[in-house]
């Protein structure tokens, strides 16, 4: 039965899309919604797959995990695909879904790309959108045992929906999969994240989809396959016809949200405000506390629009982690290296590797949305919240609490810890508590003479694995603000604030006012007319030590000379741009 709805569905598709697998768009076609409800009227479980959730607790893993394999669809726009497999293959085992191995293997290894770490699965697929129907990864009991986790795929694309049974047939993996009642769920992997904890993310795109569910029904489903018992839901955006919270959100670890940024009234901004406002009003991240915010702004496209003006989607959330990299979406130098220096300053050490999403970025998806990571089968898994701020004058030791597991048991843990980004770093021993808990003590004397120390976590297990978080580390590290120190080691601030040049200048589009903080003040930051009106508040409140970044849009401002004002206890300071 199962094979004669799929020739069927096959046939339909056939005569009603276009043939070539590269022209179908990530939006669901007229066409393609005609032949959805045959489509989930028909749908059924595989053969191989089990069909009840797994009986022990379930962890779906989050994205910033380690991960053996990245997959991806060699069908249309293969220039992105080709560089992303570039800087994966550096990192980890790339699965590339094709229907020509030779001819893939020839073209990746012409343009230089070895691949020895690519496996090529030769199996019938429809779409380039491997985000939206490839497999999830999660564990059960935390890190004891992988497992592949699927659901219906809210498109009548039945060779894609097969895709995860492949992949979960090449690493061996038990298969669980979400088709049958109760459990039944349609989803798309694009409208869907998680924080590692139990946490989920999505739009209500997800209860429109299943409209014979209730919303307890589908938290459900989610919280026996996938461990999720906690949704975050948020209404759609107007712009995103997709509706897939990966084209403007992001989590880049367990309490700190990327939010797109539009100029003021523009596009999905005001939804996107409202939206994370929402978040931040009534829910805290896992560790109890509010959600940290880093804001990236999206970029206009070629001819200075935005999507309500007809221009791209263009979106910098849109990336994915792949171990010690990051490959971002990119698009005009203008805007992407305000992005990339962003990435840099929240995520140290990370490889950060644009890739031109200018083409398929029309297609409404860019790098998130053709890639789908694949968790380790040998999991050591480090949960930790970053120390962020100590006040040496209390003169407190500061203890540092850290989830440390791996099926083999742990042998030991660090902290590792240095008053300068280069290091040396000096080691701790981390004692082993309750519940996988591990802690070590920062003695108070490590932050004298320092207005910033730098920490990471090392580990090595029972059998000898050794891993750290932040990954990267110690090119990556957590950084903790000190206030009070008698004098600063690692930079020196000076008794004033400063505000560092402007740039670019003139200015027409996303523009960095760099301030250097003597120490922690507030007051407000604002760009002013000519005339001393007020025409943007940048920001209002408290300044914290060290350098940071802030900024403004300029491509909506009439031409002419501007001021910013930097106003706060330490004193006044002002610097003129010109707007083109």
């Amino acid at each position: 039965m199962k094979n004669t709805f799929y020739l069927l569905t096959l046939l339909l598709l056939c005569a009603m899309l276009p043939l070539n697998a590269q022209q179908i768009h990530h939006a669901m076609s007229d066409k393609e919604k005609a032949l959805m409800p045959q489509y989930l009227d028909n749908h059924s479980s595989s053969t191989r797959g089990f069909t009840n959730p797994p009986a022990n607790t379930v962890r779906c893993m989050a994205e910033w995990e380690e991960i053996q394999g990245l997959c991806v669809a060699w069908t249309g726009f293969t220039e992105v695909v080709r560089e992303i497999v570039r800087h994966a293959v550096t990192e980890t085992q790339v699965y590339i879904f094709c229907d020509n191995a030779t001819q893939v293997q020839n073209n990746l290894e012409s343009n230089g790309i070895p691949t020895d770490n690519v496996t090529f699965v030769v199996e019938d697929f429809d779409s380039i959108w491997i985000r939206d129907y490839g497999p999830w990864s999660a564990y059960i009991n935390d890190v004891d045992t992988l497992i592949t986790v699927d659901w219906i795929y809210n498109r009548p694309r039945p060779n894609d929906d097969n895709s995860p049974q492949y992949i979960s047939d090449l690493i061996e993996t038990p298969f669980y999969e979400m088709t049958e009642a109760p459990y039944d769920l349609i989803h798309t992997g694009g409208n869907f994240m998680v924080d590692g904890l139990g946490t989920g993310f999505a739009s209500e795109l997800i209860i429109d989809e299943n409209p014979d569910k209730s919303l307890a029904e589908i938290n459900e489903s989610l919280n026996a396959f996938l461990g999720i018992d906690r949704m975050i839901l948020m209404p759609t955006l107007p712009y995103d016809v997709i509706h897939h919270i990966d084209m403007h959100m992001k989590l880049l670890d367990e309490e700190t949200l990327l939010v797109g940024e539009y100029p003021e009234g523009s596009a999905d901004g005001p939804q996107i405000e409202a939206n994370l406002q929402y978040i931040l009003d009534n829910f805290d991240s896992a560790f109890g506390t509010p959600y940290d915010v880093v804001r990236i702004p999206m970029p206009p496209d070629f001819g200075n629009d935005y999507p309500d003006t007809n221009g791209d989607y263009r979106t910098y959330t849109n990336l994915v982690f792949v171990n010690n990299a990051i490959l971002l979406p990119v698009y005009e130098e203008q805007y992407d290296t305000t992005a990339i220096r962003i990435l840099e300053e929240a995520l140290p050490g990370y490889r950060i590797h644009g890739i031109n999403s200018n083409q398929i970025i029309q297609a409404l998806g860019a790098i998130h949305c053709i890639t789908k990571g694949v968790g380790t089968s040998d999991p050591l898994r480090i949960v930790h919240q970053p120390i962020k701020q100590v006040d040496y004058e209390l003169g407190n030791d500061q203890t540092a609490i850290a989830t440390i597991q791996h099926p083999s048991g742990i042998a030991s843990a660090q902290l590792m810890y240095a008053t300068n980004t280069e290091g040396p770093f000096t080691g701790l021993e981390m004692n082993e508590g309750f519940n996988d808990n591990w802690s070590a003590i920062i003695p108070a004397e490590a932050f004298a003479e320092t207005n910033q120390l730098y920490y990471y976590i090392a580990a090595e297990s029972e059998n000898g694995k050794q891993q750290t978080r932040p990954m990267p580390a110690p090119d990556g590290f957590w950084t903790v603000e000190v206030l009070g120190a008698s004098s600063v080691n690692n930079v020196n601030l000076g008794t004033e604030n400063k505000m560092q040049q402007i740039y670019p200048n003139p200015s027409n589009g996303i523009t960095v006012v760099p301030l250097t903080t003597a120490q922690t003040c507030t007051g407000t930051l604002v760009l002013k007319d000519i005339l001393g009106r007020e025409v943007e508040m940048i920001h209002q409140g408290k300044f914290a030590p060290g350098e940071q970044n802030y900024f403004f849009i300029s491509t909506d401002m009439a031409p002419g000379v501007y001021i910013v004002e930097w106003a706060t206890e330490l004193g006044l300071k002002t610097q003129s741009v010109i707007v083109k």
